[in-house]
This record gives C-alpha cells, sequence and structure tokens, in this order.
C-alpha cells in the first residue's frame, strides 16, 4: 500500500462518531439547595476531516481505481449524458437558457442537446438543469443523492476549455461521486429530514473535489475549494415538483467550479470547514458521523453503489411503478376494471410522494397516486408518463383516485405489497422487495443504452446518439475528454 493511503486510513481509523447537540438543551441555573455538579469535560477537538479527504482528492490516480469502479464510473457518464440530452428541450431549460443567455460570458461550453453555448459556470448549471428535470438521473440509494449532476455538469463544462484525458476525467467524476456520497453518509438523514435537498448541499463538495483535481490544485488549495463549497448549500425539498428542484444540482455544479477557481488562485478558507464547531456538519445537521467520509478511503467506494433509474420519477415510487407493471403484463385486466388499488408502503413514500391531485408533469413525479394509476393504464413510467398531457388524461385521474397507500410497520422504503380488487371478484397481488434498478436488480449495460436512446429520440439523429453511446462507453481511452460535449450538441436545425 502506498505511503500516504497507510497515512490516510491510520488517520481515520480514530475518527470518533460526533453526535449532534439536542435541540432541547437547558439552560436554567441550578436551585440553591442542590449539590454543585461537576464540570463539564471540554469537548475533543473534531478530527481533521477536511484536510484527510482533500489529502485523498490530490493524491489519488486513474491507476488506483479498481476495474469495478471504472466501470460504474463509465455507467455513470453514459447515463448522466443520456439523461442531460433528454431534459434538454424542456420548458424549464428553454427558460433558463434565455433568461441567463444575455448575461453569459465567452462561448467556451456545449450545452448537450441544444446548439447554444455558454460559458463553463452558466453551461454547467444549464446542463445540470436539463440532466435532473425529468428526475431520471441516477441515485446512490444510501443518501437518495443523485451523484452525477453536480460532477459530470462541472467537469464536462470545464473539459471544453481546459482540455483533459478520457482517464483523468473518469477518475475526477469517481472522486467527486465519492467525496459527496460520502459527506452525505456523514449527515443523512437527519440533515434530509430537516429539509434540504441533499443532492445540492452535498453535490457541491463533489463538483469542487472534481474541478479541483482537473485543475492540479495542491493538497492546502484543495482544503480551500472544500471550505469554499461548505459555505454555497443549496437546495430544499420544498422546492420539489417545481421547476426549482433541477436547479440544485444545476447550482451546485456552478458553485463547485466557483469554488475550485476561486481556490486556484489562492482564496482562502478555513482549513476545517465541514468539521469545526461552526462548520458545515454542525450548522447543517444535528448527526455528524465523521467515519463516513474518512473510513476506508480507496478501499471501498460509494461510487461503486451508484444506481441508475428505469422510471423518470422518485425513487420511493419505483417498487409500486414496477409492481402495477408486472401485475398488468402477468394478468388480463383493464383499467375500468379496477375498483381500488391499495399499497402497503414505507411513510417516506407519502411523505415524498403524497401529492393527490397534481396538475403538471413534475408534480406527477412526486405523487404515488399517479404513477400507479399510469403504471397500470400504460405499462410504463418513462418521461412520456409524466407528462403534462399523463397528468391531465381523464382516465388516470379517474384510477388514481382508487389508489391507496397505507402506511405499514415493517414495509422498507425500497418494499411495497400492491393488492388490486377486480370488478369481476378476483384480487390480484404483488410484493417488490427490490424494484428493477436498485443494486440487487441493476439496469444492463443494454438497459442503459435504451434508455439514452429512447431520450434522444426526436432531439438528434439516430446516428449520431449512436456515436456519442459509443464514445461514452470507450471515454478511458479518449485523448480528450470535451470530445463528448462537443459531439452531444445539437447541430442542425
Amino acid at each position: 500500500m502506498p505511503t500516504n493511503r497507510r497515512t490516510i486510513l491510520r488517520a481515520a481509523a480514530a475518527l470518533p462518531v460526533v453526535a449532534g447537540m439536542t435541540s432541547g438543551t437547558a439552560f436554567a441555573q441550578a436551585a440553591p439547595t442542590e449539590a454543585p455538579k461537576p464540570a463539564a469535560v471540554p469537548a475533543a477537538a473534531p478530527p481533521e476531516v477536511t484536510k484527510i479527504l482533500a489529502h485523498y482528492i490530490v493524491s489519488s490516480g486513474y491507476d488506483d481505481l479498481p476495474a469495478n469502479v471504472r466501470k460504474e464510473g463509465v455507467r455513470t457518464m453514459l447515463n448522466w449524458v443520456g439523461v442531460a440530452i433528454g431534459g434538454s428541450h424542456h420548458q424549464t431549460v428553454d427558460i433558463a437558457a434565455s433568461a441567463l443567455g444575455p448575461f453569459s460570458g465567452p462561448a467556451q461550453a456545449s450545452l448537450l442537446g441544444r446548439k447554444e453555448r455558454f460559458d463553463i459556470m452558466n453551461a454547467a448549471f444549464l446542463n445540470g438543469v436539463s440532466s435532473h428535470i425529468f428526475d431520471y438521473d441516477d441515485t446512490h440509494l444510501k443518501t437518495i443523492i443523485h451523484p452525477a449532476g453536480p460532477v459530470a455538469s462541472a467537469i464536462l463544462a470545464l473539459s471544453e476549455m481546459h482540455p483533459v484525458s478520457g482517464k483523468d476525467f473518469l477518475n475526477a467524476l469517481v472522486l467527486g461521486v465519492e467525496t459527496e456520497c460520502r459527506i452525505g453518509n456523514a449527515v443523512y438523514p437527519n440533515h434530509y429530514d430537516v429539509g434540504w435537498h441533499i443532492t445540492g448541499t452535498a453535490g457541491v463538495f463533489g463538483a469542487a473535489a472534481a474541478t479541483g483535481k482537473l485543475l492540479g490544485l495542491s493538497e492546502q488549495q484543495m482544503i480551500w475549494a472544500l471550505g469554499l463549497a461548505a459555505s454555497q448549500p443549496v437546495g430544499l425539498r420544498e422546492s420539489f415538483g417545481s421547476m426549482n428542484k433541477s436547479f440544485n444540482p444545476g447550482r451546485a455544479a456552478s458553485n463547485g467550479i466557483f469554488a475550485a477557481l476561486l481556490a486556484s488562485k489562492n482564496y482562502t478558507s478555513s482549513d476545517g470547514m465541514i468539521e469545526a464547531k461552526r462548520g458545515w456538519a454542525n450548522a447543517i445537521s444535528t448527526k455528524q458521523d465523521y467515519k463516513e467520509i474518512t473510513e476506508g478511503l480507496g478501499q471501498r467506494y460509494e461510487a461503486a453503489l451508484n444506481t441508475y433509474k428505469p422510471f423518470a420519477c422518485g425513487i420511493v415510487l419505483h417498487p409500486a411503478i414496477d409492481a402495477a407493471i408486472q401485475l398488468r403484463g402477468e394478468e388480463k385486466f383493464t383499467a375500468d376494471q379496477i375498483k381500488r388499488v391499495e399499497l402497503k408502503v414505507h411513510p417516506l413514500v407519502i411523505e415524498l410522494t403524497g401529492k393527490k391531485t397534481p396538475q403538471e408533469g413534475l408534480e406527477g413525479k412526486f405523487s404515488i397516486y399517479h404513477a400507479v394509476a399510469i403504471a397500470l393504464i400504460e405499462g410504463a413510467g418513462g418521461e412520456k408518463q409524466f407528462s403534462d398531457r399523463a397528468v391531465r388524461d381523464p382516465a388516470v385521474i379517474s384510477l388514481r383516485s382508487k389508489v391507496v397507500p397505507v402506511i405499514t410497520a415493517g414495509i422498507k422504503p425500497e418494499q411495497v405489497e400492491m393488492s388490486i380488487e377486480l370488478s369481476d371478484g378476483r384480487v390480484l397481488r404483488k410484493r417488490i422487495e427490490h424494484a428493477i434498478g436498485s443494486l440487487e436488480k441493476p439496469m444492463s449495460d443494454k438497459d442503459l443504452e435504451r434508455k439514452f436512446t429512447d431520450l434522444a429520440e426526436g432531439i438528434l439523429p439516430t446516428q449520431q446518439t449512436a456515436r456519442i453511446i459509443e464514445t461514452c462507453w470507450k471515454i478511458e481511452a479518449l485523448p480528450d475528454a470535451g470530445e463528448i460535449a462537443r459531439m452531444g450538441a445539437r447541430t442542425g436545425a
């Protein structure tokens, strides 16, 4: 094992798990009759998490990545390019491009699926928005972070102005994903439960780390880049169901570039911005498990746990959609025969996707009622099933009123039990332990290619789509990773 790896692992092994202070701490003065209380023991100094993480990022090379991690990095890139192209002409992206166009700097970077070119920070923002608008992007299931949006958006834009090899690009992508997911692990679920959109708040660290890696930051500069990223948390869960949700990974991408560029010129920050008493983790979460960030660096990879969505909506809806599609395929019935659809679900399903009467496609992505109804009627859960057309379809509206989710003890977020009562007296049942697209039932390479092709249809010519897919698979051999950006741009009318 290289010396620097041993140093990292020895330092990380000694880190404590730091519990957050509860909100009910009392400061009332003791009554005179009470016995004197022992003096409080001073809190231990926080571990140097930011420094340890920065050292790992700066010292880790492509050759250090295990083969399975490299492969997952390639799959992550392929999936991200596909969803970014697919979302590129949603009205959200049209509006954002129109609003920012007059203020953009030099035309340095491409927009996937579009003809315009923007400065790198605005290009990163717009590609990040585009890749997340369909809620069809990758997911780190332990934290519900969508890792590629902040990271890939940042470094693809940078790669057109600052050429890098495919190997260096892939290494930076993996390190960025690793950084944001480990930091997310340290504060999830408390941070998420209070209302933060963790893809934005943790994603900015991934974007800063990956961008800084490609810029060749020193260890001290990387510490500052992470510190500047910590000062820019973005995204609240209240935004879910609106255009604002996709703003969050887009802004995390551009904020990460901003942090790394400033640090590259020695713009300073605190050396402990992640772990300090008034730093990021303590300010935004009541849980701080720092070993999640530092333990096993270079040995275990969160980036290897990435998953890819077969359905264009929140991940907690996937088991129910999977069950509905399977029952529809296995049994012969029509939507008008359905009297009641009961779902035994985890509370998180209702909390995240409890919209009963979505009016727009984006709201449908957060409606268990719509997701089940459309899957039973159309046998799919792609982007077309979460369009404005789909949520306003009278047949779908009628059926979603018959969908009854029931919070059930013992049901995990990744599970569902569905029972469908039909007018002929039959009751159909299906239990899903792990939906398609999960770690247990991952999408295959061919599945990802089909998803990419479907998303690019009508946006790019078929031959161009095929070339981009082939190029993404061969990213490690590219002399210039920016070729993917240029190849993914729209050139015709």
